[in-house]
Formats: structure tokens, sequence, C-alpha cells
């Protein structure tokens, strides 16, 4: 099935990599697109949450077909510390909680939720797919309870879809903004030993595949969101300066990593999980980009060829 055109769908965190990307392709397909913003309302299509005090008028979700939370700060976007892993969780559960609540309270159907590849932990070389259970570090524990959170939905009857993303390869923002001008300079690294493993997807596929999981009901519970062929870091090392035609011989070892990144290394860099999508194959989701080749050469194409 697919979402009749007069759909309404609800985004919070609209404004990230994501959230931008899947704001446009619902309104690039007719559908009415209610952002939920913590500013003021700059138009009828916004609606005003503080998450962080439990403030949001569920009226404003009466008549939405879908709500899909995108919210969460960064897990790279500093060093580790006490203060910052509590703003990882912060904005996380809470605005989950309050959304949760008021899907049940308006009598939404369907909540599609983001969480993470982390949820498994460090898996190593096993492919893992949306029947493993979780790890034991930070990661793991965040996710376990980033998802907990969606509980007082799934319990009223809400189709809860919680998306267990991987590393999303987009032309602008994210990873590879970060990565491409080193690899473009020759920087390029292999990260430790380079086995651990990197569960990838496109921006196109990530956005396919929310559209997906909002509109086939079977989809319902954890979804692994990533390419259907995860890479270790040497291969995708390799792959990036196939991409920008560097070669990539440099290695930066792991004692490194941890001096400049803290307790992110190991969990965020030197580990990595093997994720295999098997939720969106079995409801019959066709993937764009299959390998990190494809998906590297559509997120570095000049114009998006």
């Amino acid at each position: 099935m697919s979402m009749p055109s007069d759909s309404v769908v609800a985004v919070a965190g609209s404004s990230g990599l994501i959230g931008t990307a899947l704001v446009y392709a619902l309104r690039a397909t007719d559908h009415r697109v209610i952002r939920i913003v913590r500013r003021a309302p700059s138009n009828a299509d916004e609606v005003f949450w503080n998450p962080d005090t439990g403030e949001f008028d569920a009226d404003a979700l009466h008549d939405v077909d879908a709500v899909v939370n995108l919210c969460g700060v960064n897990v790279g976007q500093k060093r580790w510390s006490g203060a910052f892993k509590q703003s990882l969780r912060d904005s996380r559960i809470g605005p989950t909680e309050v959304l949760a609540r008021a899907v049940v309270d308006a009598g939404v159907p369907v909540l599609v939720n983001a969480s993470a590849v982390g949820y498994y932990g460090d898996t190593g070389g096993t492919p893992v797919d949306e029947t493993a259970g979780p790890g034991h570090n930070f990661l793991a524990r965040l996710a376990v309870d980033w998802e907990a959170a969606t509980i007082v939905a799934a319990r009223a009857g809400v189709r809860v879809v919680l998306t267990r993303t991987g590393l999303v390869m987009a032309r602008a923002g994210g990873m590879l903004s970060r990565l491409r001008p080193l690899f473009s300079l020759g920087l390029g690294a292999r990260l430790g030993n380079g086995r651990q493993y990197l569960s990838w997807i496109s921006l196109e596929d990530q956005v396919r595949a929310l559209l997906f999981a909002i509109s086939h009901d079977e989809m319902i519970g954890p979804v692994n969101m990533t390419g259907p062929a995860p890479v270790t870091n040497a291969e995708f090392t390799t792959a990036l300066g196939r991409s920008v035609n560097r070669p990539t011989p440099l290695v930066v070892p792991g004692f490194a990593l941890r001096l400049a990144l803290g307790e992110f290394a190991d969990e965020g860099v030197l580990g990595g999980q093997r994720a295999i999508p098997a939720a969106l194959e079995r409801a019959g989701f066709q993937f764009h980009h299959n390998t990190i080749g494809e998906a590297l050469a559509f997120a570095t194409a000049p114009n998006g060829e």
C-alpha cells in the first residue's frame, strides 16, 4: 500500500540531515507536513513544543496520519564528557516520551521513531538482524532506553516502528562532509585494525525506507535501516579513496584515536555493527544503492548524477 496523497505527517527533528530530506520528499509527493519545532511557529504547518518541560498540545496532532520522531544530538558531535553523555540521553528519551503520549492522546495510528544500530553493541564480524539482542555498552543502553520510551504508544495499539539507522551517506552533511575533504587531500586513513564493521545507508534510501515504513502496515517494531552489504572500516576507507581518486595508505592506530576521542573512540570508531536489513528486505523494499561503492558514487557526485 502507499499513503494517500492527502496524508498528514508530523515530523520532529525536521531540521536535521534526515529530517530535512524527509520533509522535502513528503512535500514533493503532495503530503502535508507539520513540523514540530522548539521556536515560535512561523506558519500554520508548524507547532511548538518544549520537550524539556513536556509542553506540547496533543490537539495539534488530531487528523495526523503518522508522526516521525528524528530528535537526538549527534553522538559524534564532541568528546564524551559526563554532561555530553547526559545530553545524548536527554535529547532522545524525554522528547520520545512526550511524543509517544501525545500520539496516544491524539489517536495517531503510526509512530516512526528513530533509533540506531548501536543498539546491538560491538558485534564484530557477526551479522545481526532485528531479532538480535542488545549490547551492553553506553550506546546500546542509550538505544534500549530510547526505544523503551515509545512503549506507552505501542501498548495503546499504535503501530510503532523503531528505525535502527546506520551511518547515513549524504552529499551534504553527516560523516561524509567531514571525511571527504581529508580523503581528497590524500589523508584518508584506516582506523585501528580496520576490521570493525560499518553499517551504512544512502540518504536517498534512508528517506525511501522511512516513507516505506510509514505506509506499510507490516512494518512494526525494530527495523534496521542499513544497506544490504555492511563493510569493514578498511573496505570503506578503500572505497571512499577510490570515489575521490586518492590513495589511502595511512593508518590511525587505536591508541591515537583513544587519545583524541576518548570513550567515543572504542564505541563509535573502533567498534561497529554488521547489521542486516532483514525486515525491510522481507517486506519487499528495494534499495537504490546496494553497495558502498554505489552509495559513495551517489553521495560524491557533483550534482547528484
